[in-house]
């Protein structure tokens, strides 16, 4: 069996894990043991993070239509309560934007709900 060279494949593994690391503090952009496990930390916190931000996404739009519904003399539960018994299917993420940005039409929604 003939000999395997493997220097093209360490580097070119080396090249695209420093790659990743570009922009990095210290000696994690350009020592290969730090930059492997800056690399394993950043995907493990850039995983939880992409579901964190379901999370904060949610929360802001329920202030947005809180802030929009208290203008309106309601809450932002009795507006919502409002919303699901006359089966208008809104969700938070529309019903945000439309309270930034097209106050007339949710004000119009609300008070055919009302």
């Amino acid at each position: 069996m003939p000999r395997v060279k493997r220097g093209t494949t360490h580097v070119k593994r080396r090249k695209t894990l420093l790659a990743k690391v570009k922009g990095y503090k210290w000696g994690r952009k350009n020592l290969i043991r730090l930059a492997s496990t800056a690399v394993i930390k950043a995907g493990a916190h850039a995983f939880v993070d992409r579901r964190k931000k379901k999370r904060v996404n949610r929360g802001l739009w329920q202030i947005k239509i809180n802030a929009f519904a208290r203008e309106n003399d309601l809450s932002y539960s009795k507006l919502i309560n409002l919303l699901k018994k006359s089966k208008i299917e809104l969700d938070r993420k529309v019903l945000a934007d439309l309270a930034v940005n097209n106050k007339e039409v949710l004000k119009a929604i609300v008070d055919s709900v009302k």
